[in-house]
């Protein structure tokens, strides 16, 4: 049986080229190529990509194999609405009892990227607001929430291949609703907390319906 850290660290290592899309929808992903990419054995590859399809993440065919499962528009809303639950809640928790140390950091960076915009990496800047989702789920101190939460967000993000396909615009956009949901926890408002994360994540999924559109008719 495999070392589990050997096993958890070819996951996230799996996790990672996957959201770098670096396999294309509907191209079987080979164990031995897997292996030999990331460097690990083909036991904890094999356990990495059972969990990925237990996720939903992957899916495995017995004449095609294993490959990314597609994400439908009816599957995006039923995750989004799945979310609305889960990080509405976390945020409400965050703002009424969460210990707010954190904050000052993410305050501080969001105001900086928003003074300059133009100067800032669209990546970087797309990675700390998932990191501050991330924080707000912590700061609402339930460990049940943030077990549920984990295969959500992580089912959405790889489909999309979304450092790949990240639009400016949006993720600035996103770093002023994040900032807005920030001070409503500061300031210990548990329902506009709640409120400004449920629109933040609409806006989102709508953002997401319309590329899963164009990307529907440009196959078509």
């Amino acid at each position: 049986m495999p070392n589990k850290r050997e096993s958890e660290r070819a996951y996230e290592r799996l996790v990672a080229l996957l959201l770098d899309g670096a396999f294309p929808e509907d191209v079987p992903l080979s164990e031995r190529s897997l292996s030999e990419t990331l460097g690990f054995g083909r036991t904890p590859i094999r356990e990495a990509v059972r969990d990925l399809v237990r996720e939903g993440v992957l899916e495995s065919h017995p004449t095609r194999g294993t490959i990314v499962r597609p994400l439908s528009l009816s599957e995006l809303q039923d995750i989004y609405e799945i979310r609305y639950a889960i990080e509405g809640m976390a945020g409400f928790l965050a703002a009424e009892r969460g210990t707010l140390d954190s904050l000052g950091a993410y305050e501080a960076e969001f105001e900086r990227t928003l003074a300059a915009p133009h100067e800032q990496d669209i990546q970087q800047v797309h990675d700390h607001g998932v990191e501050f989702h991330m924080e707000v789920m912590r700061l609402s101190g339930n460990e049940r929430l943030l077990e549920m939460y984990r295969p959500f967000r992580l089912r959405f993000r790889i489909p999309f291949g979304i450092v790949r396909q990240r639009r400016p615009e949006r993720v600035l956009a996103a770093v002023q609703e994040h900032l807005e949901i920030l001070r409503a926890i500061k300031q210990r408002d548990s329902e506009k907390a709640r409120d400004l994360i449920c629109g933040h994540l609409r806006t989102g999924m709508d953002f997401r319906m319309n590329m899963l559109m164009k990307r529907a008719a440009y196959r078509a």
